[in-house]
């Protein structure tokens, strides 16, 4: 059975194939270099803040207070994948909400000096229900999804394993 993570989640509204690469572990390239520029980032922005809080198989970026509410954020390389960013911190929040902590979001993009504040609604957490049962279809195939071209294909740590 696979266990249902952010990544995942993440990797959903990018490629369905990446999903069943990395939900059978098969990891990306890992000195792909937008793998070690998002690495780069991730260690180097944002050093006051708490970093990296893991809380059951999450991981998250950043924990912090802002005026009354107590925040959760992710770091991200761009807002190209804002959606799939979204719905990776949607997850983070609906699994805390599970263990009855409420909190808000907020992305980042540091090299484009941008902040997303986002909050977790009733229609973010069906879609993610749905989502995740999508995900467990796509881990149960004995293959990967079929390959599709995307724009994004030609930037991605597992060209290699798809198109070479």
């Amino acid at each position: 059975m696979v266990n249902i993570t952010g990544t995942l989640i993440w990797y959903y509204y990018i490629c369905k194939r990446e999903v069943w690469f990395m939900a059978h572990q098969i990891e990306p390239i890992q000195d792909h270099p937008n793998i070690e520029i998002g690495r780069v980032i991730h260690e180097n922005t944002y050093t006051r803040e708490n970093k990296e809080i893991k809380f059951d198989d999450m991981v998250i970026d950043i924990f912090f207070k802002s005026d009354r509410d107590t925040v959760i954020a992710e770091i991200k390389k761009s807002s190209k994948f804002e959606k799939s960013s979204k719905m990776q911190l949607a997850f983070y929040l609906m699994k805390l909400k599970e263990k009855g902590i409420d909190l808000k979001g907020e992305i980042r993009f540091p090299l484009e000096k941008k902040k997303v504040k986002f909050q977790l609604t009733s229609n973010i957490e069906q879609e993610l229900n749905r989502v995740c049962k999508e995900i467990k279809k796509i881990y149960e195939q004995e293959e990967p999804p079929k390959l599709e071209k995307t724009k994004y294909c030609w930037d991605c740590g597992y060209y290699e394993l798809c198109w070479i």
